[in-house]
């Protein structure tokens, strides 16, 4: 199987990527070390704005990610690209209006590639992951529960797209 087919690239979406979409990256990141599957994911994030570039994560967020076990310390803020509709195989909204910014910019034959993060939690009670950036601490801890819901649906996702991969390889040619 040759290296392309054998990791898998899920990117997440936030507006600023100071907040949710840097935290469901380091809450995926986190699951996937657990699992036994790190190496085989490529996990970024982005903001579909570009106000916070080169920043480090929301300090409130790190600081409750980190009381979690999940250190964001290593990551920095950018903003969607074109090329990442062709290099991730996931690209994860964190709430509608993302969504649809990442719709406006995408490419129709990749569309396919594009959900919303609470899709893969369909019982959390929620279909967004509500923005805490102006809220206390109770909605940082929020974000961090729905995004470990959240995230073990999408690592099974992850899990099953692995595998049909490695099916697909196995096929004679």
């Amino acid at each position: 199987m040759t290296a392309e087919h054998s990791r898998y690239a899920v990117l997440f979406c936030c507006m600023g990527n100071i907040c949710r979409s840097p935290s469901a990256h380091g809450v995926l990141r986190a699951a996937a070390q657990q699992a036994g599957l790190l190496e085989r994911l490529h996990i970024d994030s982005a903001g579909t704005h570009g106000y916070h570039v080169g920043e480090p994560p929301d300090a409130r967020a790190q600081r409750h990610a980190l009381r979690r076990g999940i250190d964001l310390a290593d990551l920095r803020a950018r903003q969607v690209e074109a090329a990442d509709f062709d290099r991730f195989d996931l690209i994860v909204a964190m709430d509608h209006d993302n969504l649809e910014q990442l719709r406006q910019a995408c490419p129709p034959q990749l569309q396919h590639k594009l959900r919303l993060m609470m899709s893969f939690a369909p019982r959390a009670g929620s279909d967004i992951v509500p923005d805490p950036y102006y809220g206390g601490a109770q909605g940082f801890e929020r974000v961090l529960d729905l995004l470990d819901s959240a995230c073990a649906g999408l690592l099974g996702h992850v899990q099953a797209q692995l595998r049909l991969r490695e099916l697909q390889a196995a096929l004679p040619r």
